[in-house]
């Protein structure tokens, strides 16, 4: 060993990942470091420039700045940098020099990829996604399509009960799907529908099948997540779930097919709330929220995949309670919409959230209908208020009058937000652009939905006033390689990981959204979306969905221990918490948020 390469060595051992490295490895990749001397302010690389290798700072400062010049990084000794572009294409995706007399170690792009492909250690610390990381296994990780009966048996809807029979017996099923001349679903017929209503009811063998069957049944599209099978099945108390792609039938799902599968605690939820005679019997579900959240965070379950089942369970109680308010105040005069926005509408609730909601009212509500719809909107608020979905603080709730109005209303809204966008204009439509219907007429909100993304996409002062408001919420930095905390007060030296963590992601992705048309309300969607309709660079948006994935990942990591410990879950991060690893991968994942904030706010999509 020579002395340069033992000295590297020596200074290995106390860098992680080296320092897990075993002795003969760490002698061997010390042996392929090369070393630089650069003076203060030289150019390391800059953006797009193919990479040598990994750097790592022995001596000395470097400053890591993103395509528009803005800081986003200041790095000491034993820091490592370039790794983002390796792990990438080859190219620097940001530029990097010096800020005093520097000494640095140059592991060989070669000798990087080997050590990330061999070492378990070195692939976890620089692996930015969530790598080999062992998800959920059980139904809620699975797709629906993946799960269902293909080639599904059907007939048409003059297809007699005793031919609907034989066609069972003799695909071995029990359900058919019933089609119309276009080919598209028409209703289900089921073997219950066979004893139920032709047995029992002594028709003739030769009744269309028209006539017992479920017509317009409850479906779900392949991309739907497996765990809404349990949950359609056991708040409708149904046994088959037809699969639907443009109207037509693809695929079947039946409790037998999902009889392998371990039932999730979420789907026991739904069941209980769509039993419960009252508010105060959800409430008593809904205390199992904080155990389910822990057993989600447990088994590694996505964190998009957790925050969706808790949102589930919100969205099943909400749907409850406007049932019991409609046998409560009798039928609505006129059709209605409830919708929530906030994380209940983008499907990102998780062991703190308070309530978010609008009643959009078909035009022909007259006043004297604004009572009854007032005595609906109180007693759902009120009932989720008792399930601990606590009344919202700025009053954005379908009780405030300003929130339950005819559809031509919220069309002017929308249409004054966008046309006057000042900053209370900009806040509410950040909030309604989030709206994601529950329970009623779902049709209502359709058209103004599309009218909205449409008009607001086209307005550049409206759009530039959004991306200025997006950029309010900025991800915790400090300069010296650490993060900036809350500095007084109750949370004193804690990140705030809901404000400072993901709020700054999902203000980028809904800027996106807007920029281009997207009609998706969560966070994780919107950015795949923006990325396969170009409104953002791909190689831009998998760095800032892998940096989301972590930023959320950890905040539930947070919540799940906390309610392990005994305590209500929060949102306030002590970050000497975390192991150095942790630490180092999240501040990087801020860094890239930081830089996907610079980039929007300077007019481009993406750092590219």
């Amino acid at each position: 060993m020579n002395d340069i390469s033992g000295t590297v060595q020596a200074f290995l051992e106390t860098v992680h990942p080296y320092d897990a490295l075993p002795q003969d490895e760490l002698a061997r990749v010390a042996g392929s470091f090369g070393r630089r001397e650069l003076a203060q302010g030289a150019e390391i690389y800059a953006q797009g420039d193919v990479l040598p290798g990994l750097f790592l700072i022995e001596r000395g400062g470097v400053e890591i700045l993103d395509a528009n010049g803005a800081l986003v990084s200041l790095l000491g000794p034993r820091n490592s940098f370039g790794e983002r572009g390796l792990m990438r294409d080859g190219r620097a995706a940001t530029t990097a020099r010096t800020t005093s007399s520097s000494r640095l170690l140059v592991l060989p792009v070669e000798e990087f990829r080997r050590l990330v492909s061999d070492a378990p250690a070195f692939a976890r610390f620089f692996s930015r996604g969530r790598g080999a990381e062992p998800r959920g296994s059980d139904l809620a990780t699975r797709r629906v399509g993946d799960l269902m009966a293909r080639d599904p048996v059907t007939c048409t809807l003059d297809t007699t009960v005793a031919e609907a029979a034989r066609k069972m017996r003799e695909a071995h099923v029990s359900s058919l799907g019933v089609t119309g001349a276009d080919g598209k679903l028409q209703g289900i017929v089921t073997t219950r529908d066979l004893s139920h209503r032709v047995l029992a009811e002594g028709r003739d063998a030769d009744t269309p099948v028209a006539e017992i069957m479920t017509a317009n049944p409850a479906t779900l599209a392949p991309q739907a997540l497996g765990t809404d099978i349990l949950h359609l099945m056991l708040e409708r108390r149904i046994g088959h779930v037809p699969v639907t792609e443009g109207g037509r039938l693809v695929g079947m799902i039946t409790q037998t097919d999902i009889t392998r599968h371990q039932a999730v605690s979420s789907a026991v939820l739904i069941r209980d709330i769509a039993l419960a005679a009252s508010a105060s019997e959800m409430a008593e579900t809904t205390a199992r929220i904080p155990g389910l959240l822990r057993q989600l965070v447990g088994g590694h379950n996505a964190h998009e995949v957790t925050t969706r089942l808790i949102t589930d369970i919100a969205d099943a109680v909400t749907r409850r309670l406007l049932a019991l308010a409609e046998k409560d105040l009798g039928p609505p005069p006129v059709p209605y919409l409830w919708l929530a926005c906030g994380s209940q509408g983008r499907q990102e609730q998780t062991g703190v959230s308070d309530q978010d909601n609008c009643l959009m009212l078909d035009d022909a509500v007259t006043e004297s209908d604004m009572t009854y719809f007032a005595s609906l909107a109180k007693y759902v608020s009120d009932g989720l208020n008792t399930c601990g979905y606590v009344y919202c603080p700025g009053d954005m709730m379908a009780t405030n009058p300003r929130w339950c109005q005819p559809i031509r209303v919220w069309r002017d809204y929308f249409r004054g937000w966008i046309v006057t966008p000042n900053p209370e204009a900009q806040m509410l439509a950040s909030v309604m652009f989030d709206l994601r219907p529950i329970g009623g007429a779902a049709h209502l909100f359709g058209d103004l939905q599309a009218e909205t993304l449409h008009a607001a996409s086209k307005n550049s002062i409206f759009v530039a006033h959004m991306i200025g408001n997006s950029l309010k919420h900025t991800p915790p930095l400090g300069l010296i390689r650490g993060f900036a905390t809350i500095r007084s007060g109750e949370h004193r030296n804690q990140i705030d990981m809901k404000h400072s963590g993901v709020v700054p992601v999902t203000d980028l992705a809904r800027v996106y959204a807007l920029q281009g048309r997207l009609t998706k309300v969560n966070t994780r969607a919107r950015l795949e979306a923006a990325i396969d309709a170009g409104v953002v660079s791909n190689s831009g948006g998998r760095d800032l969905i892998e940096a989301y994935d972590l930023i959320a990942e950890t905040r539930l990591n947070h919540q799940a221990a906390r309610v392990k410990a005994g305590e209500k879950p929060d949102n306030f991060l002590t970050p000497a918490s975390l192991s150095d690893f942790e630490r180092s991968h999240l501040r990087d994942a801020f860094v890239v948020v930081r830089t996907m904030q610079s980039a929007v706010g300077h007019g481009k999509g993406a750092l590219n």
